[in-house]
Formats: C-alpha cells, structure tokens, sequence
C-alpha cells in the first residue's frame, strides 16, 4: 500500500470521516458522528470499504458490520441517549489480519456485569442486553472501558483468519 496517504473523506450534515488511512499493512478509519441512528450506516459503509481494501470475505464483513452496528447503536440509545449534540467516536482499523473497532460515547458510562445475560429463562422476553451478547458472539474480543472524558469505549477485536465454524 505504500506511504501513508489519505485515501478519501466525506462530510455531511451529521458525520464526518476525519481520516482513512493506509500505510503498509494497516488500514485506518476515524469518525465523528451525531449521536443519531440515520449516522450507523455512515460507519457501516466506512467498515465495509475497509474490508474490501483488505480482501476480507462475504462472511467475515457481516459478521464485523453487525458487530460495529450493534456497539453503535447502544452508543446512540444508551450511552448519549439520543442526544444529536453528543458524538460518537469510531475508530476502525484492520492490521495483520485483526480487525479492531473502537466505538466511544459521550455518556455517563455503565457497569458490563450488571447487564443482566439475555440467554437467561427470566430474560429471555427481555429486550436488554443482547446488542453486548450478540458483540460477543460475532468477534474474539469484547472490552469496555471509560474514555478520558467520562464517556465508554468499547474495544472489538476480530482475527480474519478464524473459520466460519466459530460463528455457528
């Protein structure tokens, strides 16, 4: 891929691509969004340019978009509350066959342990925690954390080089 160079950027009303990167084996993305739903396809679409930049397959690709829609739109929901003056930020990068996606929020922050498990009998009717459990299902690595502001940061990591028998 040679030096570093941006490859594109894009703006509109409610989000913005600050960069998109390649630099020998790494390719970067990082965007600034409202915190509004209508922006998770921005992201969506900024992954899935990466992924074909990188020679990821059909599988791989739905499995790390429905991740990354899942960390976003609990940034949205939960995390800024629907708040459009608060942002989410995504950082995207795919490096030696791993896959990272950092999505934080501008919210208050959360406890993960007190997310009550979905595959629960009690649960099972329950709306809440499944956006996590499916995160968990779809990449390697799931870790939350504060981000310096006080927000959350969700931290997925996917190996491309794993078999579609782990995802059944």
């Amino acid at each position: 891929m040679g030096s570093k160079q941006p490859i594109s950027r894009a703006t509109t009303d409610s989000a913005i691509l600050t960069a998109l990167m390649a630099t020998n084996n790494k390719l970067t993305a990082e965007l600034v969004m409202a915190s509004r739903f209508e922006n998770i396809e921005i992201a969506e679409r900024t992954l899935l340019d990466l992924c074909r930049r990188a020679g990821c397959n059909g599988d791989e690709e739905y499995w790390l978009v429905s991740a990354l829609r899942e960390a976003l739109a609990n940034a949205v929901r939960h995390g800024n509350g629907q708040d459009p003056n608060q942002d989410v930020r995504v950082f995207l990068t795919i490096e030696n066959s791993t896959v990272t996606i950092r999505v934080e929020d501008e919210g208050e922050g959360f406890e993960p342990a007190d997310i009550p498990d979905p595959t629960s009998p009690e649960n099972l009717l329950r709306p809440s925690g499944r956006g996590i459990f499916y995160m968990r299902q779809f990449m390697n690595r799931v870790e939350f954390g504060p981000t310096p502001s006080g927000g959350t940061a969700v931290v997925m990591v996917r190996d491309l080089d794993q078999t579609d028998s782990d995802q059944s």
